[in-house]
This record gives C-alpha cells, structure tokens and sequence, in this order.
C-alpha cells in the first residue's frame, strides 16, 4: 500500500494549519512536509510540529540549496531529528534562480555540483566525522588557521536525505546520492520522462529502484459528477498556467520543462509566451483539461480511485496529498475521504 503525507507552508492563517496537521495525524496520515519557498522558514514549523505530534513523520519540503551552508543544514536536521524522536526527513531542493537569486542574492551557478557535494558533506557531518572537504562549490575549512571540526551532536546516519528535482542532470544525481525523490508535476503515464533519468542514476551507484522512495504530490478534491467537475478543472488552469509561464524565470523554469518532456511541450511553450507578454487569462485558455487532470487526483470517487492505481502502478510509493477545500473542516473531510480510497490500493 502506497504511504501517505501532505505538504504545508506557514507564511499565513498558522492557526488553521496547526490544526491541519495535528488532525491529519489522527486520521493517520503518514507524512507531514513543510515547504518555505519564498515564505515561511522550514525548521522553525517543523520544530514547533514536533513538540506537539507523536507518530507522524516529518520532513522539510524543501530547503533551499544556497540559502544555508551544507553544515547548517545537517545541523537543522539533526536537531529536528532528535527533537522528534527520529520522525524527521531532510528534503533539499534547488529552487530557482529567481528566488535564490532574487530574493536571497546568492548566485544559483552550478546548482547539480552544488547539490552534490552539499549532500556529501552533510552526509558526512550526520556520520559525526570531522567535517574536511574540497569541492568545486565549497571548501571547508577554509585556508588559513582553521582546522576541520565535528558537529557536538549526536552522529545520527539514519536521517533519510529526499532530492526534489526534475531536469534529467538532476534526477539523474537523485538516482545516485538519494534516499527519496519528492516529484511534482507528475503524469504517470508519462512517468519515463522522470523514471529513466533516475534509474540511470540509481544504476550508476548500484543500486534498485526499491532503494528510493518515490514521494509525489497532487491536489484532491471530489466531485459528486460530471458538472460539478468541469468548473473544478476550469478552475485549476490558471494555477497550471502560472507554474507553466510564472515559476523561474524567462529563460529558467523547470516545471515548463518538466511538462514538455512529458508530451506538452507546444502548449507549455505557447503559455509560457502568453503568460510573459502579460495575457494571464489568455495562458490559461490554452491548457487543456487533461493537462489538469493527468496532474491532479480531482474527479468523482472512482475517478481518484483509478487514478490512485495508476499512481502506483507506475511506481509511487508515497502519494502526497493536497486536499481542497474552502475551510478547515472542508480539507480534512477531503483528505480523510482520500485515505480511505489509499488503502484501497494494493
């Protein structure tokens, strides 16, 4: 049976998300991961989580490469680690050049080396070794009269490391350095697009597909039929067209390049166009109803049913559910009613 989780980001309405995930917890959600983005930080909601759960995993969903040095972010992690009794998860992404760039004005160059030889010597600092390393990206300790250091915490190599990637290059590293990959923009049918990139990879270190967990994450929301459908999918399209022509830059965003490579590549283009020129409505005009719901578990029941089996035919582990909702009893009477349907699936 697939495993289940969520993610949330605190920059607004905490009380409601607090709530959120300790009553997602009781219904048995798996796995709670807390984005930052161009928000909220990370760690500081997972150490409040922690307090207050007791079974749930957590993880962070992600941390930026760049906006912390490698050993802060073993340090970060390790301490959730410990203050939650081994439930926590370090999920690390790149993000993009406009917020690293952008908002925290540290150059986004050569971020595959930098997710490297970041997973390297945190890899290293989890093991309680005395931290030394000469990259291309990062030498520590720095020339002079420093000497390589330990953390003083307790080594702890359990902590699983989760890459959240989605160019070929980076994929491909996840296949070889990671414990699990947090996928987005996910069409199980178009799965290859991702799974041969990260099979090269897992190849290249000698390993197998069951040495990484596949964690993906789509919205759910339910639809009684047909009608109550179709606005639904209207709805979601200008989000998809702002992911398609708004996330990144002009010339760098890998969920326009993620959807391309997954049969879209003349509509992902088009609204890309569209969306820079300044004709938002007119960017999602252009996407097509299957692109959201190839994307998505919206639908009637049996629709999300199917779908779920899709999901995990094509070799998800760990469905990470997005549940809509206008209210905080709305979204936890869809997540509950998407659980069930979860451990429907073989």
């Amino acid at each position: 049976m697939m495993r289940t989780a969520t993610t949330v980001e605190a920059s607004s309405g905490w009380p409601d998300i607090r709530d959120f995930v300790l009553e997602a917890e009781k219904l048995g959600l798996g796995e709670c991961w807390v984005a930052e983005a161009w928000g909220s930080d990370a760690p500081s909601v997972l150490g409040y989580l922690a307090a207050r759960t007791d079974r749930i995993r957590l993880g962070s969903g992600i941390m930026q490469l760049g906006v912390r040095t490698p050993v802060a972010l073993a340090q970060a992690a390790l301490t959730l680690a410990e203050m939650s009794g081994g439930r926590f998860a370090l999920g690390l992404g790149p993000s993009g050049p406009q917020v690293i760039e952008g908002l925290h004005g540290v150059p986004f160059a050569r971020p595959l080396t930098r997710m490297r030889e970041t997973v390297q010597i945190i890899r290293s600092a989890f093991a309680g070794e005395k931290i030394s390393f000469e990259g291309k990206a990062f030498r520590i300790p720095l020339p002079g009269e420093s000497r390589p250091m330990r953390l003083s915490t307790t080594p702890n190599e359990d902590i699983p490391i989760y890459l959240a990637t989605l160019s070929p290059r980076m994929l491909e590293l996840t296949g070889e350095l990671a414990d699990g990959w947090l996928g987005t923009s996910f069409v199980p049918e178009g799965a290859d697009a991702y799974f041969r990139h990260l099979d090269a990879g897992l190849a290249k270190a000698g390993r197998s597909r069951s040495d990484l967990v596949v964690c993906q994450g789509a919205e759910v929301a339910f639809a009684s039929d047909e009608d109550e459908l179709r606005p639904m999918v209207a709805g979601r399209k200008k989000e998809l067209a702002f992911s398609l022509g708004g996330m990144g830059s002009a010339s760098t965003n890998f969920y326009h390049d993620a959807y391309s490579r997954q049969g879209w590549a003349d509509v992902a283009a088009e609204v890309r166009e569209r969306w820079q020129s300044g004709d938002r409505d007119g960017a999602a005009e252009l996407v097509t109803d299957e692109m959201v719901l190839a994307t998505t578990l919206i639908g009637t029941e049996d629709m999300v049913r199917a779908r779920l089996k899709v999901w995990r035919a094509a070799g998800v582990d760990t469905v990470r559910l997005y549940p809509a909702g206008d209210t905080l009893d709305e979204r936890l009477a869809t997540l509950g009613r998407a659980l069930e349907l979860v451990t429907e699936v073989p």
